[in-house]
């Protein structure tokens, strides 16, 4: 996964848990795409400054998600729903075959239930 799409998810997950002033700067940072040199000059702080609270929100909201594994969980969510997206699209386009559609749902079943088990 690219460093600003964990950035991101991290923050949708976890960034209630940073101050005001930190979730302001990660959110020019990572979200609006903000040089480190403009959201200093629009905080009246030195670019190193703002560097190290982007370097401090990243270790905690790392230190987060290796304790709750939130940004995982949902991957895998995620990625079990597409399969199970893929089978039910597959189900419907086997021209009506009942074994066929059977062992789809028995597919999509073992996903679900692998779901829900995690939640």
């Amino acid at each position: 996964m690219d460093k600003m799409l964990k950035q991101a998810l991290l923050y949708d997950f976890y960034g209630e848990l940073l101050t005001e002033h930190q979730k302001s700067i990660y959110e020019d940072f990572v979200l609006n795409d903000y040089s480190l040199s403009e959201i200093g000059e629009d905080r009246n702080i030195s670019r190193q400054g703002v560097y190290d609270i982007i370097k401090r929100c990243d270790k905690l909201l790392n230190g987060y998600e290796e304790k709750l594994h939130l940004v995982q969980k949902f991957l895998m969510a995620k990625e079990q729903v597409a399969h199970i997206h893929q089978l039910a699209s597959e189900m419907l386009n086997s021209g009506g075959d009942p074994e066929k559609a059977t062992e789809y749902l028995r597919q999509i079943e073992n996903i679900s239930n692998g779901i829900l088990e995690e939640m």
